[in-house]
């Protein structure tokens, strides 16, 4: 998504005083513009100075924070708010730091909704629990504190097929899949993906296709504001390939999928302001994988813009102050592809600069020199194209694909567990 700035739909209706943790320099502009004063709250160590020189230039005040100080950061809200009449207090910024700011927020008074139900979406063992009374979306699940634990819990599941991830409501989510009884023995050996720690969740294994869901909630009134596709890399970690926007879902596929995300935020009791919800659409029905407060990651929120013209952020300041959705402006599609690059490397920079160059190409994100080239997502570049349809931009992305030298290919996958 473009930092361009734009005006501000002119139904949004203005918060006089409002602090935002981790805001995009987009969303403060928008906040700005459309009359309020805005405290920007963010770590320098996440953002290069000009970004939050940027940031600073369209707020109140630019308020730097270590995120990983708890005690520190409720502090500064909590001071901010008192010397400012604050009005409400909003995290932007995916799951980071997003407890101890929704704690204060609730505290004060400030909050835009019940800080129990964003940790409850957020929390991935919570989540189990909260779907286990509801038949349509529950999934079989049993939480396990260490590797014991896990042996104990797959056997428990009758050498069927089960998922192991982290039960941390924050960091890698660790997905693998374990085969039969005795797979947990492999699990154990090889560690859990990604470095992920206990405590764990043993889940069964659901297969179909997955979709990622964009949502936006006014007073507890849920509006789908974009469905996308995601295909993985299967089985046993689940590395995200690819995301399509709009996905192309069939009426009833897509009711399916809108009542079972609409349910879950209604069990949660989450009222206002963006979610990001996973979904795999089983034999059996649509199931929850996951759910947080925020717009999505992998730069979905772009995705949704290039293919229907809605800026989600725009949108979902226009949510939390008491708007509704505008409608799309445009219909084509838009892809975005994760590459593997052959041995971690960035690729060369006439490759590059011809892919850019291309009219259906629309950005192109390369690891750091530095990254990591043995773990999935350090090692890949993410390549956004748009075409008139799914086939056609399924074309352009494999041409991008094989401009990068990639020999990496879609395939379905039976779904990501995140």
């Amino acid at each position: 998504m473009t930092d361009d700035p734009s005006d501000p739909p002119p139904d949004i209706r203005p918060v006089e005083r409002v602090l935002m943790v981790l805001p995009s320099n987009r969303l403060v502009r928008t906040a700005s513009a459309a009359g309020c004063r805005v405290w920007s709250v963010w770590d320098p160590a996440l953002r290069e100075p000009a970004y939050l020189d940027e940031v600073a230039r369209h707020s109140e005040r630019l308020l730097l924070a270590d995120l990983d100080d708890e005690a520190g950061l409720r502090a500064l809200v909590a001071r901010t708010a008192r010397d400012h009449r604050l009005t409400h207090v909003l995290h932007l910024g995916g799951a980071r730091a997003v407890a101890p700011v929704l704690a204060e927020a609730d505290a004060l008074g400030l909050g835009t909704n019940p800080a129990e139900a964003v940790r409850t979406l957020g929390d991935r063992g919570a989540l189990r629990d909260l779907l286990r009374d509801c038949p349509r979306l529950r999934v079989r699940a049993e939480r396990a504190a260490d590797a014991a634990a896990v042996r104990e819990a797959v056997a428990r599941f009758g050498g069927a097929p089960v998922v192991v991830k982290s039960a941390r409501a924050a960091g890698p989510c660790g997905a693998t899949l374990v085969r039969g009884p005795y797979g947990s023995a492999d699990w154990e050996r090889e560690g859990a993906a990604d470095g992920t720690r206990g405590p764990f969740l043993v889940e069964e294994y659901l297969t179909g296709p997955q979709y990622a869901v964009e949502t936006l909630s006014v007073d507890g009134m849920h509006q789908i504001a974009g469905i996308t596709a995601t295909r993985t890399a299967g089985p046993p970690r689940f590395e995200t390939v690819s995301h399509l926007h709009p996905a192309p879902l069939g009426d009833r596929a897509e009711a399916e999928i809108r009542s079972a995300v609409c349910a879950l935020l209604d069990l949660a009791g989450f009222e206002n302001g963006a979610t990001h919800t996973t979904v795999v659409r089983t034999p059996h029905g649509t199931r929850v994988l996951a759910c947080r407060a925020g717009l999505g990651g992998d730069g979905i929120p772009q995705l949704v813009e290039l293919a229907v013209g809605t800026d989600l952020e725009t949108e979902a300041f226009r949510a939390l102050t008491g708007g509704l959705l505008a409608p799309p402006t445009r219909r084509r599609t838009a892809v975005a592809g994760f590459v593997r690059l052959p041995g971690g490397r960035s690729p060369d920079a006439s490759a590059a600069d011809a892919l850019r160059a291309l009219p259906h190409v629309r950005a192109l994100d390369v690891p750091a020199r530095h990254a990591d080239a043995r773990t999935a997502r350090g090692s890949c570049a993410r390549v956004v194209v748009v075409g008139d349809g799914p086939q056609e931009a399924a074309r352009h992305l494999a041409a991008a694909r094989r401009l990068l030298g990639a020999a990496h290919q879609d395939r379905p996958a039976a779904a990501r567990t995140a």
